[in-house]
């Protein structure tokens, strides 16, 4: 991992998925608890960089679009500490970390699993108009006219 920095967004691998938090300096990490280590919601937390690294490596995210500089990414993240509304879809610990570095509340993760079921429609209904559905049935329309009837 590069030299830890206050403000940097970080990110854990976990078993699916992945979780996010800001380092706010002095070995903390500022996250959302809610399912970092359990199945049950948990607050914005300050906890030791250890523990939110629970075993794993830590990467940083390299964050081109920050409109805050790293002091203020970390106040902005403290400013929310025991903030208890976590939610999986809608404010999860990607949301909050994006809140903190951009002002914009998204989680590519949450993007990403949403637009599967658009991508595996797309692909049904390609499959079912384009594809051949089995042997097509022609009856011939009456000598006369010379054309196949539809």
């Amino acid at each position: 991992m590069d030299r830890l920095f206050i403000g940097a967004h970080l990110i854990v691998t976990r078993l699916g998925y992945t979780h996010h938090g800001i380092y706010v300096g002095a070995g903390k990490v500022v996250h959302y608890s809610g399912l970092a280590r359990v199945m049950s919601r948990g607050p914005v937390a300050e906890v030791p960089l250890v523990e939110f690294a629970d075993g794993r490596s830590v990467t940083i995210k390299v964050e081109p679009a920050a409109r805050y500089s790293p002091n203020v990414i970390a106040e902005r993240a403290r400013s929310r500490l025991g903030e208890d509304r976590y939610h999986l879809v809608t404010n999860n610990c990607e949301h909050f970390c994006a809140w903190c570095v951009t002002g914009e509340s998204r989680s590519e993760q949450v993007e990403r699993a949403l637009a599967l079921p658009r991508v595996f429609s797309r692909a049904l209904v390609t499959a079912f108009f384009i594809l051949p559905r089995g042997p097509s049935v022609r009856r011939n329309a009456p000598a006369s006219t010379g054309f196949a009837a539809a």
